[in-house]
């Protein structure tokens, strides 16, 4: 069965079903992190990200580990949260604590938010994830593939004949570019990456090639990002690709 990406406001039950969808994994040692890489050949600038201590309060933060770190982010990949979507925009840090709450409270599955970055509605861009988005922090966001990639996750549900608002594609196009951009990665290229774990479509140690921007379902058995959003994803990576100053 085609699961959803990772639960918002939806009952707990669907937070266990989409739980599988989480590479325990990526929770393993990782080497200590180098410090963040300077803008490569085909840089773009780094949008404006809302820090997470706009959206997690003392009230709702707990205690976690350490963050985790690859070498570097060589794909990023797009989830949607199976949110509603006609929230106000400044309801967005709300949102983003109960997605924390839900992804971190029940059963304990989670330690910390397992997405990187999300972005609203009007294209503001999040911290997720701790552990500073100028670095290469390992995410909880892609069964297998957590690994050497940053997770973005749209707020809301883009299923099919959704409308995706062109400040929300934006918003994850200049993402893409910048946080590709450090390793001087091409947005429309493909990447190879290998699987840390047999849920995922491809068995544990297989390489598996994949673009370097791409949906959750690209990776995983799974509807995330929806129909929708996956359907822009081409024209987020063109989009990327100019924001680095790539034409060819």
């Amino acid at each position: 069965m085609a699961l959803g990406c990772l639960p918002g406001l939806v009952a707990v039950m669907a937070l266990v079903m989409c739980a599988a969808g989480v590479d325990r994994t990526a929770h393993l040692a990782v080497g200590p992190a180098a410090p963040a890489q300077p803008v490569a050949a085909h840089g773009a600038d780094r949008p404006s990200i809302v820090p997470r201590s706009r959206w997690l309060d003392a009230k709702s933060t707990h205690a976690q580990p350490r963050p985790r770190y690859d070498d570097r982010v060589v794909a990023i990949v797009v989830h949607h949260t199976d949110s509603p979507n006609g929230y106000a925009c400044a309801d967005a840090p709300r949102i983003i604590r109960y997605l924390y709450a839900g992804q971190t409270g029940a059963r304990k599955q989670w330690d910390d938010i397992g997405y990187n970055f999300l972005v609203d509605r009007c294209g503001t861009i999040y911290e997720g994830r701790a552990g500073g988005v100028d670095w290469p922090v390992t995410g909880a966001h892609a069964q297998g593939f957590n690994h050497r990639t940053a997770g973005v996750a749209a707020i809301g549900t883009f299923t099919a004949g959704t409308p995706v608002p062109g400040a929300m594609t934006e918003a994850i196009a200049r993402l893409a570019a910048w946080k590709l951009g450090l390793s001087d990665i091409d947005p429309r290229a493909l990447v190879r990456l290998v699987s840390s774990n047999s849920l995922s479509r491809y068995a544990a140690g297989t390489a598996a090639e994949l673009p370097t921007v791409s949906g959750h379902n690209a990776g995983y058995e799974t509807s995330c990002p929806g129909a929708a959003l996956t359907a822009r994803l081409p024209e987020i990576r063109q989009r990327a690709a100019r924001l680095q100053g790539r034409y060819a």
